[in-house]
């Protein structure tokens, strides 16, 4: 299918999904969800592709969900509009990344914010630029509990991801190496090569194999409680939305965050 705010390219093996709304720092409309998801689920059931790479245009993984087609579309939803929303969009599709069937990769340089940071750290492996920084602001900005899938603490560890959600500052990508997030830190200029030399690596293992392999460790963290964690997180997301805390942040503070997005001051995400 033609796509608009993504590209979606075939490298050999590789199949390279790209956000490709550069002039919004690839801020995660409804339309990019949608069409990102479709591609995600083509190359996962296309028998040419071995490995699978999410990226973004423009010096930028992404900014997070866009907060001002949200606040112009979907600010007035019910606690059932919201739920239904946000668990296909944000918390579904998230899904369908982590448990593709291939081997997946996030490519992530600049901004990697929020709802961009669950959808990299959804991906098998991530290679990052030294320029990249990492961060989920939304305590912060908007009172509400972190994003819909609660990734941080099985990506950073207990520790550093409390530090991040508690305080809503960035790691850098020095940080997110540091910490085990990130597989490899390189120079933006070796990223996408160092990116497309390490899925050819992988590319070149059995693709059988590496399918039960993938599911065997997918299942090794979900016998820890990573699956059920990670929906309770969801319904208590869900909660927070709603507080008088929540009305009265966003009320004085959505604006100025999304003038801030626009200015690359700072971003944020719903």
């Amino acid at each position: 299918m033609a796509y608009e705010d993504i590209i979606s390219e075939r490298i050999g093996s590789v199949a390279r999904i790209w956000h490709n709304r550069p002039e919004l720092r690839n801020a995660e409309s409804t339309q990019l969800l949608e069409e990102l998801n479709t591609a995600v689920l083509e190359a996962d059931a296309d028998p040419a592709v071995r490995v699978i790479v999410l990226a973004g245009k423009g010096g930028h993984f992404s900014a997070g969900h866009d907060l001002k087609e949200g606040q112009a579309l979907r600010a007035g939803f019910c606690v059932e509009e919201r739920w239904e929303y946000e668990e296909q969009y944000y918390f579904d599709y998230c899904m369908n990344i982590m448990h593709a069937s291939k081997p997946t990769i996030a490519q992530v340089e600049g901004a990697c914010i929020a709802g961009g940071f669950m959808v990299a750290n959804m991906c098998d492996l991530l290679v990052a630029s030294d320029d990249a920084f990492f961060a989920d602001p939304v305590m912060h900005t908007m009172a509400v509990a972190a994003v819909e899938v609660l990734i941080h603490p099985w990506v950073l560890g207990e520790r550093k991801a409390k530090e991040m959600l508690f305080t809503g500052q960035r790691l850098t990508a020095a940080d997110a190496l540091a910490a085990g997030m990130a597989n490899r830190v390189v120079a933006p200029e070796k990223l996408e090569d160092e990116v497309l030399a390490l899925a050819d690596r992988i590319a070149q293992a059995p693709p059988f194999t590496m399918k039960v392999l993938k599911k065997s460790l997918n299942r090794t963290f979900d016998v820890m409680g990573r699956a059920s964690a990670l929906k309770a997180h969801f319904d208590s997301h869900q909660l927070s939305h709603f507080s008088d805390e929540a009305n009265r942040v966003k009320a004085a503070g959505v604006a100025k965050s999304i003038q801030r997005h626009k200015t690359g001051e700072s971003v944020g995400a719903q």
